[in-house]
């Protein structure tokens, strides 16, 4: 570990980042100082890198122990970090556990332990119990998206967790929301609060569109109509009604995926893969969407069912107008339907005439090496431009992961492209190439 890279600059410029924004930098310099820290700040502010960069300063490069913990509420924020933090490129290992993936892969990864641990509560607590790692060099804990980790489904494991954290030296919580109460068992005594989570609020805009009817799906494919080809979330309470919502804008031909808790983990990796690379511009979501996703910049969200409490209402909409970009949150409401306390009354949207939002000109290819390969973005880019004899400019989004990547590409060469690259060679290994 003698290599590990700390410079702050150097790991930017690996990001592509010019500069930290003004909540990074009050985190960058508050962390290393303080014992507790509260980061709270609206979702694509960056809080990953937020803490990241302080966490990665105080690792020991000689020490191979897990030294810092990370705690999160879902699969797909665990990713996320874990993606962040090797894209950094300090030299520093990194691993996630989480549900949903075989208990041996975790195993094997711990038998050599990460600087850096990430992990859901049930998972992180399974493996405390089976003394897969020590504990003993872990100084530093990490609670984000902490009022979720904290709820009542999580809480025996949490206190387990942090009962096993003995020594632990700083505690770092982060939110998007301030709406909730830390409960003594994380034991923070005066911990140092940096607060920027009314920014973002003035670019978003909340509007109501008028379903005639209690059944709003007309309604809410009018709406689609309306707002044309652009990214965004459509929000329901229940799977069930993402299944029927699912039906009936297949049935009116518009392109979508789906994303909630009870699909399998590789389901819903590769929803969020399509939608991050354009294959798909519309999600429809549980809450399990509203947080701790890696997502592009969505214009609007749909609240098609109205949410249970103003937490996820704040969550919800901040999947969009994120940063300094704007957004709009619409609430799908039946003419007859009360507002809950915690949305005020507000502008309503009229839903003028328009055609079927345009199927999405990209498709995305699967392909069977990653990282563990020692493939690079750039082979995978060189395959589909010297083998497979695509433009520039026809090539879309390429995510690269430890056993596989995915590529977008035009849909009308789909086939041609699987024709050509499918069994050929990549870095001398024979690959699969097909359509997701």
């Amino acid at each position: 570990m003698s290599s590990a890279i700390k410079n702050q600059e150097d790991i930017l410029k690996k990001l592509g980042i010019k500069k930290l924004n003004p909540m990074q930098e009050e985190a960058r310099l508050a962390i290393p100082t303080s014992a507790e820290v509260v980061l709270l700040s609206p979702t694509g502010t960056g809080k990953t890198l937020a803490f990241l960069l302080p966490i990665i300063s105080e690792l020991d490069n000689d020490c191979d122990e897990v030294q810092a913990m990370i705690i999160v509420p879902s699969r797909e924020l665990a990713i996320q970090i874990e993606q962040v933090a090797r894209e950094m490129g300090t030299g520093f290992k990194v691993n996630a556990v989480y549900g949903g993936r075989p208990f041996s892969k975790d195993k094997i990864e711990l038998s050599h332990p990460p600087a850096i641990l990430i992990g859901t509560p049930g998972r992180v607590a399974d493996h405390l119990r089976r003394e897969s790692f020590s504990t003993k060099r872990i100084r530093i804990f990490v609670l984000d998206e902490f009022d979720k980790s904290l709820e009542i489904g999580f809480e025996s494991e949490m206190i387990e967790i942090t009962d096993a954290l003995y020594k632990v030296r700083k505690k770092i919580l982060t939110s998007a929301t301030h709406e909730v109460s830390i409960p003594p068992f994380i034991g923070l005594i005066n911990p140092v609060y940096i607060n920027y989570s009314e920014d973002g609020i003035k670019q978003l805009k909340i509007k109501t569109i008028l379903s005639p009817t209690k059944d709003k799906l007309e309604t809410l494919i009018d709406a689609l109509c309306h707002l044309g080809n652009q990214p965004g979330i459509i929000f329901c309470n229940f799977k069930t009604s993402i299944q029927r919502v699912s039906e009936c804008l297949t049935k009116n031909n518009i392109s979508h995926g789906c994303f909630f808790g009870g699909m399998e983990q590789i389901d819903r990796e590769r929803a969020l893969i399509k939608f991050r690379n354009g294959t798909h511009q519309l999600l429809i979501a549980t809450d399990l969407a509203s947080r701790g996703i890696d997502v592009p910049e969505i214009k609007f969200i749909i609240h098609y069912h109205l949410p249970n409490r103003s937490q996820e209402f704040t969550h919800r909409n901040g999947r969009t107008a994120r940063m300094n970009s704007d957004g709009t949150a619409f609430i799908l409401r039946w003419e007859k339907e009360e507002l809950p306390d915690f949305i005020a009354q507000n502008k309503i949207q009229k839903i003028l005439p328009a055609g079927i939002p345009k199927p999405s000109i990209w498709k995305t290819l699967f392909v069977s090496g990653g990282r563990k390969d020692k493939i690079s973005k750039g082979d995978i880019a060189g395959l589909f431009f010297k083998q497979g004899n695509l433009e520039k400019n026809e090539l879309g989004i390429i995510e690269l992961k430890q056993d596989c990547a995915f590529a977008a590409v035009p849909a009308i060469k789909v086939d041609e492209l699987i024709e050509k690259l499918n069994n050929s060679k990549l870095k001398k290994r024979k690959i699969r190439v097909y359509a997701i």
